[in-house]
């Protein structure tokens, strides 16, 4: 009879350990890199929408600029005090922005060369209201080409959103332009009375080409407004766009009938004309900052949106990574079952029937310990050993040849 060997443990295989963590760490490497990738373009579209911010802010300087120089210039044909106060505080406004976000939006060297322009408008009415009329209306043009360019270094003018998209352009080009043109228009009435019959055709042709690019901004102002107003889920902006666009609504049309000439002089009616120019003029004044407004609004919560998808990509990358991580380490502390080495215990004299050995699936739930044996004699009545039987001995023929 032999003793079986001692079980012993198998020591774990360093490669199966390794492989969920090689597993784990493969996937980790796209997942980071798709939660990057969204996170940068989002990242790019948050930065876009902080630039437009900034482009509303310059904006908003500008328009009490565009009216003081409105006002100054048809001071200056008219032969009245010029508001030169007004147009110095507003000027200063946009110099303070332009110095803190000018760099940002390519802007300062366009102001400076616009400032100096405006610095060289004379204290008083000039003595020739022909030369106020281009010396200013040069100024203009320029201040309307600051308008556009701060649209463009923004982002405003590439807007994605419609609400926002036709406010700023209402805001930052048509507004303007229409105010602007409005002042042109009537400060050119004033001048045809003065000028000479010889240069009545001429007149005529330029009062009808401003009174052209007066109305047009104007009325496409007045349609986007009323399609934004219609269409906003914004309570605010209906009740307080409301009367300051039908003022403007109601201007707008006065001046249409107003710059027309008259049958019987064949002139404008400068009166009915001018007071339509100030009520549009005081209409827009109240619309710009709430459309400004309106717009940051719409871009603030864009952004608030852009964070709130920042968060949810960011959880769900580290959600994914805590789950590869789990993985990995699972994999890793796991031990594999222990098995038996050794030889098989075997006894080739006493038959399978007295082997104590350990079971066949090879655990190790019990010690071996050898069998004892009865003798022949002490087996009990009726029990035979399986095997070999035992028989009384019988006399055979060739037992008396012995």
């Amino acid at each position: 009879m032999t003793v079986p060997a001692p079980r012993v443990r198998r020591r774990p295989r360093t490669s199966g350990r390794l492989l969920p963590l090689l597993l784990a760490t493969v996937l980790l490497l796209p997942v980071a890199f798709l939660v990057g990738q969204a996170h940068r373009l989002v990242d790019t579209d948050r930065r876009v929408v902080e630039q437009e911010r900034l482009g509303v802010e310059y904006l908003r300087a500008l328009g009490p600029v565009t009216e003081a120089l409105v006002d100054a210039q048809s001071a200056a044909v008219t032969g009245q005090p010029l508001p030169r106060d007004i147009l110095d505080r507003a000027v200063e406004q946009v110099t303070a922005v332009d110095v803190r976000i000018g760099g940002e939006l390519s802007t300062s060297e366009r102001w400076a060369g616009l400032r100096a322009k405006l610095e060289a408008l004379p204290d008083r009415s000039l003595a020739d209201p022909e030369a106020a009329f281009a010396a200013y209306g040069e100024v203009t043009d320029l201040l309307l080409a600051l308008h556009g360019k701060v649209r463009e270094t923004s982002g405003l003018i590439r807007d994605s959103g419609a609400a926002s998209y036709f406010l700023q352009d209402g805001v930052g080009e048509e507004m303007p332009e229409a105010m602007v043109a409005a002042g042109r228009l009537t400060d050119l009435a004033v001048l045809i009375e003065r000028r000479p019959a010889a240069d009545r055709v001429r007149s005529l042709s330029e009062l009808a080409t401003l009174r052209f690019a007066a109305l047009q901004p104007a009325n496409d102002l007045v349609n986007n407004l009323r399609a934004v107003v219609d269409s906003t889920e914004s309570a605010d902006l209906g009740t307080s766009v409301l009367t300051p666009f039908d003022a403007y609504q109601r201007a707008v049309e006065a001046m249409a009938i107003h710059s027309q000439l008259t049958d019987r002089t064949g002139t404008v009616d400068i009166t009915r004309l001018s007071a339509a120019r100030t009520e549009a003029q005081r209409a827009a004044k109240q619309l710009q900052p709430v459309l400004l407004d309106e717009i940051d609004r719409l871009l603030v919560e864009r952004i608030d949106q852009m964070d709130r998808d920042t968060l949810r990509i960011l959880g769900a990358g580290g959600l994914a990574g805590l789950l590869l991580i789990a993985l990995a380490a699972s994999g890793w502390v796991s031990r594999p079952r222990d098995t038996a080495t050794g030889p098989e215990p075997s006894d080739s004299s006493t038959g399978s029937g007295l082997g104590g050995s350990d079971r066949a699936d090879g655990s190790t739930g019990r010690r071996w310990e050898p069998v004892a044996v009865r003798p022949a004699s002490e087996q009990p009545p009726g029990l035979q050993p399986v095997g070999q039987g035992h028989e009384p001995e019988r006399w055979r023929p060739f037992d008396a040849a012995r």
